[in-house]
């Protein structure tokens, strides 16, 4: 591989690289001097003033026997046995693993639990008691099929489903660092890719023209905004060396295609060769190569597109190092040889506007010979539906990453997709329709006989051993694993439940009101709160998104901060997540904002009324000793209210409040509905 020497010991320099104290895949250029410092103090040498040996180490058959490298084959779908539990071909994949562990399939949900699930899986908002009541009462053999259809359909799948696109695109509105000044066009990505979505754009199509719509489609100028994806990380305008600048975007957004549409970490080789992948340094600046010609920066000016200036191609160097200021070697722009199988040449078709690279790299990103990118995809889209993916790491398919629990189930998902004409909601329409993803969430029993692998619905559970205790991460799919929703989903759910969600569509960003404690560390006018209140209760995906600073209730649950691509969010359990839930103004808003609805169609705060706020929140209906506590506590809750004897402006009342309510009755009706929004149930999906 093209190597750097830290000392004439190669083992001494390979147990450098082992025993510093830093996570593997940080970008060099962080911790850089901190090794060359190392290297002294250790070896008695300094890294400065060597050279690399531009020696490469080739792709060994040993490399390519990795799974994510090796060819992409449709598997054969398992043929099995007294079988009356499948769905569809996905099934057979899971049920005879299962089989194989000696495990049985969860019996199916509820149909109150599947019409919540699948609304919060696709749409990202909970059901109406009208959507749920009719699935409950449509006993017809495809009623699931057509409630999956219709949700698909729905102009609310492509705003959920954008957000998983966007933080893998590391969107923000903003530049980040200390002045984080705004990008105006940035929304217009957004959109776009909302709309893709929403036109189910074949996948291929939707890689291609985020990396090459300039050279794709130049007459389309709808389309040019796509390329924003390749320059939606953060940068710095106001920079004094723009040389230096153009080389950080251009390793960031190498880093950024790499993992996102390879789950190829390529971003650890940009100051030397990849410690674990076969991706060699010069790998990474070949790659590099192809994005230089569209990279143009200009001082105090903020990135938006691609755009290429043919007269004038740029030269192509490996870094030494990493360093911007120490040009190597020249390369040429070509596609890592890890991945590259058919050992395919890089042939651009160059055009009197462009250079065709970025075209050429979008071919053979979705050329059937390509072992990753429908791999990669596949797994992202599983993994959105179940909570995990296949492979758990799915940003990154290298030696480090996991393997798949079921390598044979992903492979077919992604031949499947690209039979299906990359349609991602086919994948999706699959994914949903099976037996594994309608499971129940519950405890449930395997049988130790494999005499009878249906007997799970007969409820003989008298030679059984519980799923969680032989499956507890559900890696063999089991059951269906509970899931937390994210921020943005528990805000739009508690304005859709509340009757005040704004469907408005498009746009500019909007600034909700904010803490002002928050404002404080913010630079001035950086935060202006928009004007119409409606603006206030619209859909999250379309609140402005600043990098240096997060929402409140989506930084409380874990959003990240659009500084680096995220794959997959973390979910923390912290203290300030109740809190917020439980005494911030946004929430107490929402629930006197049901409150009021619900009162609104009916004047009293009884059985009836607290029964449609339950319904409303948690999607079922209240057990009667639920019913009961929800009762007592209105009661009670009143009770104390009027021995405080507040005023009319020192309550929280519903909004609005009937003329002839109980004043205090109804402050306590709108605490119901806050201690609602509280629980466990609403912000986890069985």
């Amino acid at each position: 591989m093209v190597t750097t020497e830290l000392t004439e010991n190669t083992e001494l320099r390979s147990n450098l690289f082992n025993y510093l104290p830093f996570p593997r895949c940080i970008p060099c250029s962080l911790w850089l001097p901190i090794i060359a410092t190392a290297a002294t103090l250790f070896y008695g040498t300094s890294m400065e003033g060597s050279e690399p040996n531009q020696i490469e180490t080739p792709v060994s058959a040993e490399d390519r026997d990795h799974w994510s490298f090796r060819p992409l084959i449709r598997p054969t779908v398992p043929q099995l046995e007294s079988d009356n539990w499948t769905k569809n071909s996905t099934d057979k994949f899971t049920l005879s693993i299962l089989r194989a562990k000696q495990l049985a399939p969860q019996p199916p949900a509820d149909r109150v639990t599947l019409i919540r699930r699948l609304y919060f899986d696709l749409l990202g908002l909970p059901p109406s008691p009208e959507a749920v009541d009719s699935f409950v009462a449509d006993q017809s053999h495809d009623a699931y099929e057509h409630l999956v259809d219709q949700l698909l359909a729905s102009h609310h799948f492509g705003e959920h489903w954008a957000q998983h696109w966007l933080d893998l695109a590391r969107f923000a509105e903003t530049d980040g660092f200390e002045h984080d000044k705004v990008r105006s066009d940035a929304w217009k990505y957004r959109d776009w890719v909302i709309d893709a979505l929403n036109a189910d754009m074949p996948y291929d199509r939707f890689v291609s023209l985020q990396l090459a719509a300039d050279e794709i489609v130049p007459e389309n100028k709808e389309h040019q905004i796509a390329t924003s994806f390749c320059l939606s990380g953060p940068d710095m305008p106001d920079i004094n060396s723009q040389e230096e600048r153009r080389h950080n975007v251009l390793n960031e957004l190498t880093a950024t295609v790499g993992g996102s549409l390879l789950a190829l970490q390529v971003g650890c080789a940009q100051c030397h060769d990849h410690k674990y992948d076969p991706v060699s340094q010069a790998d990474f600046y070949r790659l590099r190569a192809i994005f230089e010609p569209a990279i143009n920066v200009k001082k105090n000016q903020s990135l938006s597109t691609l755009a290429e200036k043919v007269d004038s191609v740029p030269v192509s160097h490996l870094m030494i190092r990493g360093d911007w200021r120490r040009p190597g070697p020249e390369v040429a722009p070509n596609f890592p040889r890890i991945v590259n199988l058919s050992g395919q040449d890089f042939a651009p078709t160059p055009s009197t506007h462009s250079t065709g690279r970025r075209t050429a790299l979008a071919r053979w990103l979705t050329d059937s010979n390509n072992p990753l990118t429908a791999r990669v995809i596949a797994n992202r889209v599983w993994q959105h539906h179940f909570g995990k993916g296949l492979s758990q790491t799915p940003s990154d398919f290298g030696i480090v990453g996991d393997e798949p629990t079921h390598p044979e189930l992903l492979d077919w998902l992604a031949t499947e997709l690209v039979a299906q004409n990359w349609s991602l909601k086919q994948l999706h329409r699959l994914i949903v329709s099976s037996a594994t993803y309608r499971q129940s969430s519950g405890s449930r029993s395997r049988e130790t006989s494999d005499a009878n692998p249906n007997s799970h619905e007969s409820g003989d559970e008298t030679t059984s051993t519980s799923s969680i205790e032989e499956d507890p991460s559900n890696l063999w799919l089991s059951r269906f694993s509970r899931q937390r929703l994210s921020g943005e989903v528990i805000r739009d759910a508690m304005f859709a439940t509340s009757g005040s969600l704004n469907d408005a569509r498009h746009g500019p960003g909007v600034m909700s009101p904010l803490p002002d404690e928050l404002l404080k560390t913010l630079l001035k006018n950086q935060w202006k709160t928009s004007e119409r209140q409606s603006d206030y209760y619209r859909r999250s995906i379309y609140l402005f998104a600043r990098r240096n600073l997060r929402y409140p209730i989506f930084d409380a649950f874990d959003r990240p901060d659009a500084n680096a691509s995220c794959p997959q969010r973390g979910r923390s359990t912290t203290a300030p997540q109740s809190l917020l839930l439980l005494n911030s103004a946004f929430s107490l808003d929402a629930a006197q904002r049901l409150a009021g609805d619900v009162l609104s169609m009916r004047n009293t705060v009884d059985e009836q009324s607290i029964t449609t706020a339950f319904r409303r929140v948690l999607t079922r209906k209240p057990q009667q000793e639920e019913l009961t506590l929800l009762k007592e506590f209105v009661m009670q809750q009143t009770a104390q209210l009027k021995q405080g004897s507040r005023s009319r402006d020192k309550l929280a009342l519903p909004l609005p409040c009937p003329a002839e309510a109980d004043l205090y009755t109804a402050a306590a009706f709108t605490d119901l509905c806050l201690a609602l929004f509280n629980s466990n149930e609403f912000i986890y999906i069985d």
